[in-house]
């Protein structure tokens, strides 16, 4: 980076009970946005606040142990690592988020790791977020994470990976990772099949040409969300059905 390139935007959401806000140096670049809970909040905020021009996004919670809503920062590592999951999808670089847990006791000042991020931030280079492409992408991937199916998921990864069933069993960790990066996927293009489809409609064959997949995964898709009220046939040029988006609800 040359000496007079400005540090990128960073944007904090921080816990109410991290860091004493009399006490705190914060660096020009970062604005903080304080909550009651990191591990309370929606993930929705992160992918929005990235839309909104935000080059990094860091996330203060408590370490284990310290947190008033005793396993928030749980929570919060959940969230995080499904939110890195989706950023890798849409080409943002999942560095640009991270989640940071400390103690209330901590002997370091917030400008210490401020400036430890803006560094990371500022050698990823300049944010891709001018192109139209990202913009596109981070769209469909928050109509994702704001969809009934991962919010569901996220939700049971305790349950799923920590506690037996009735029958005795639980999910190995690495199971349950391939289970999420499948649903992950698959829920960020069927999100952007419908963003694209908003625009106007598309047919199958050019919608595998933008996503980079086959036709008949692309029809999969369709007709999974066909079935959910997602999307329908808008009219057939030729042989070649066209397809737009439904106001999901």
């Amino acid at each position: 980076m040359s000496p007079d390139a400005h540090p990128p935007r960073i944007v904090c959401f921080m816990c109410n009970w991290a860091f004493c806000e009399e006490e705190m140096r914060i660096p020009y670049n970062v604005d903080i946005i304080r909550v009651m809970c990191v591990g309370r909040m929606d993930p929705v905020l992160v992918l929005e606040t990235f839309i909104n021009g935000a080059e990094g996004v860091m996330l203060v919670g408590c370490k284990p142990s310290d947190c008033h809503f005793v396993d928030g920062n749980l929570h919060a590592q959940r969230a995080v690592k499904m939110l890195k999951k989706l950023l890798a999808l849409t080409g943002l670089e999942p560095e640009r988020l991270k989640l940071l847990l400390i103690s209330p006791l901590e002997d370091r000042d917030f400008s210490h790791y401020a400036k430890e991020f803006t560094e990371e931030v500022w050698k990823l280079g300049n944010s891709p977020l001018s192109k139209e492409e990202i913009v596109a992408n981070l769209a469909a991937a928050k109509e994702a994470v704001s969809a009934f199916r991962l919010r569901v998921l996220l939700g049971r990864e305790e349950e799923l990976t920590e506690f037996m069933n009735a029958y005795g069993e639980k999910i190995p960790e690495e199971e349950f990772e391939a289970l999420l990066d499948g649903i992950v996927k698959a829920e960020f293009i069927r999100y952007k099949i419908h963003y694209l489809t908003r625009v106007k409609p598309r047919s199958v064959k050019e919608l595998a040409q933008i996503l980079g997949i086959r036709p008949s995964a692309v029809l999969r898709h369709i007709t999974n969300m066909r079935r959910k009220g997602m999307i329908t046939l808008d009219k057939v040029e030729g042989y070649t059905p066209l397809y737009k988006a439904l106001e999901v609800r």
